[in-house]
């Protein structure tokens, strides 16, 4: 006989919202409670994550393509929210959490329906589309930023600054000091386009440090996360200028890569914005310009306010630009290392805690509960559900 309370977790599949999720269940899981994952055919694909969760895919349309998208839509949340209920019948959570995406939807209409405590979570400086549906009726809105555009004044009372939760990998390197950095080292350089990677980063990045003065060009090491299509040519035009790179189309472990750097040139995540903040690594940002209410500039603009970060506008993403910028970083001595503790100030390192804090705060007391039969229980009724 265990002593534990169920959670189930929500999220869209992407990174930016399964990263966070992750992050909550391994907490959540350490505490000595079980929980289950509500997410889409994207989200079971991630590498590395909820690998020892149960897991479900429910239907989650979207609302566009016109009347009939509409219509599809709403009967694939309709059904998903259906699955949902017959979960919760068997699962019994004390709280669904939502991270966001549409897949989160159908299984926070499911929880309001059967009356369970729920909670969102938003990674952005933009509350999501999703998130702005259901705010009025959840019972508590986790935010990462202190001001977060389209989220109503009226929902203040229950609105809680917790961050965003990142892996515990990622946290352990803000105990550890900057690399460290002179005239002479090398200069170890990430660049990272999100989960599916930036074609503009491999045009501009290799171009921009071929104008870099040949003291410092000399001086790199390249890990850069690139496309499929253009991980060849990328590939090629590092050999010609003999800067040392390591190329892959995910990167893995990206902590350790993380660790490893000096600068980071990157898009401006959510997640990606916790991890540079939460570890302190100095960065150059190119928000996504047709991220949806150009979440990624109001994600980047607190830290490059504080000094943490350069902000780029794709627009003024260019070659000479970028070389223009890593030299001020990179030669003007204590640039990089002042941007570095600038960067880390801005993290909020509790953000698993906090969030899993507030969870629990919601659910009512634990119960004892057999575990072989919790084993039967979750997945009875949801054949064809689970993944």
């Amino acid at each position: 006989m265990s002593i534990f309370r169920h959670y189930v977790l929500a999220a869209g599949g992407t990174g930016g919202h399964m990263v966070p999720a992750h992050a909550v269940a391994q907490e959540l899981m350490a505490r000595g409670h079980r929980v289950a994952l509500v997410t889409d055919e994207r989200g079971t694909k991630i590498p590395g994550l909820f690998e020892d969760v149960q897991t479900h895919v429910l239907p989650a349309g979207r609302m566009s393509g016109g009347v009939s998208g509409w219509i599809k839509g709403l009967k694939a949340i309709r059904e998903g929210r259906t699955m949902a209920r017959r979960l919760y019948e068997t699962f019994e959570p004390s709280c669904v959490v939502g991270f966001g995406g549409y897949p989160a939807l159908p299984a926070l209409l499911g929880a309001f329906a059967e009356k369970i405590p729920t909670v969102i979570h938003e990674q952005n400086a933009v509350l999501g589309r999703v998130n702005r549906l259901v705010a009025g009726k959840v019972s508590a809105i986790a935010t990462s930023y202190p001001e977060v555009r389209k989220l109503s004044r009226r929902h203040a009372e229950k609105t809680h600054l917790v961050g965003n939760p990142v892996r515990e990998a990622v946290l352990d390197l803000r105990e550890d000091p900057f690399p460290v950095f002179s005239d002479e080292s090398v200069l170890r350089l990430l660049v990272t386009g999100g989960s599916l990677g930036a074609s503009i980063l491999s045009e501009v990045v290799p171009a921009g440090l071929a104008m870099l003065p040949i003291s410092l060009r000399r001086r790199l090491q390249v890990t850069q996360q690139c496309r499929v299509e253009d991980i060849e040519a990328v590939r090629a035009t590092y050999a010609e200028m003999e800067i040392p790179a390591d190329l892959a189309t995910y990167i893995e472990d990206m902590p350790t890569k993380l660790g490893w750097s000096h600068l980071v040139i990157a898009r401006a995540g959510a997640s990606t914005i916790a991890e540079l903040t939460v570890a302190g690594r100095p960065a150059i940002l190119i928000p996504l310009p047709i991220a949806t209410d150009d979440h990624q500039t109001w994600n980047a603009r607190e830290m490059a306010k504080t000094g943490g970060a350069r902000l780029i506008p794709q627009p003024r993403f260019t070659p000479a630009e970028l070389a223009k910028q890593m030299q001020k970083l990179a030669m003007e001595p204590g640039a990089l290392q002042n941007a570095a503790a600038r960067a880390k100030a801005c993290g909020l390192p509790d953000a698993v805690k906090d969030m899993c804090d507030l969870i629990e705060s919601f659910s009512p007391a634990p119960q004892t509960i057999d575990t072989v039969r919790v084993e039967e229980l979750s997945l009875s009724g949801l054949a064809g559900a689970s993944a």
